[in-house]
């Protein structure tokens, strides 16, 4: 069930994205990104179930200039293969926060130091139900 969604829309500082959605019965990662552009991400968030040699973590990472910064691995995971999740992702000058479906937070700083991104994906073993932008 590999999915790829892309949105351009401008996301300020104090905005939250919404998501929900399906993981895969066997997924094995999703990732949803946020920045300027595929090459230029303030957050690379990336739930694996089983894969790269990580299981059962979230990595986060940035990304500038197409070079990937140094990951950040967190050993909370909400998430279920086949189960619908929520996601809120707040975004601001200093901070990117994760709200995870079972209150679980996640906090990864804005290494861009941008005010505003240009760009929202997600990839991955994941069926995208909704995606609303506050």
């Amino acid at each position: 069930m590999a999915m790829q969604l892309v949105a351009h829309r401008t996301i300020r500082s104090g905005d939250c994205i919404k998501v929900k959605g399906q993981i895969g019965i066997d997924a094995e990662s999703f990732s949803i990104n946020v920045g300027q552009s595929e090459s230029e991400l303030v957050l690379h968030f990336n739930p694996r179930f089983d894969s790269d040699g990580d299981v059962r973590t979230i990595v986060c990472n940035s990304k500038t200039c197409g070079e990937w910064g140094i990951e950040v691995r967190e050993a909370t995971f909400p998430f279920q293969q086949g189960e619908d999740f929520k996601l809120f992702i707040c975004f601001d000058g200093k901070e990117i926060v994760v709200k995870m479906h079972k209150g679980e937070e996640l906090k990864f700083p804005n290494r861009l130091e941008i005010n505003a991104a240009e760009y929202f994906s997600i990839v991955g073993d994941v069926k995208v139900k909704s995606v609303k932008f506050d």
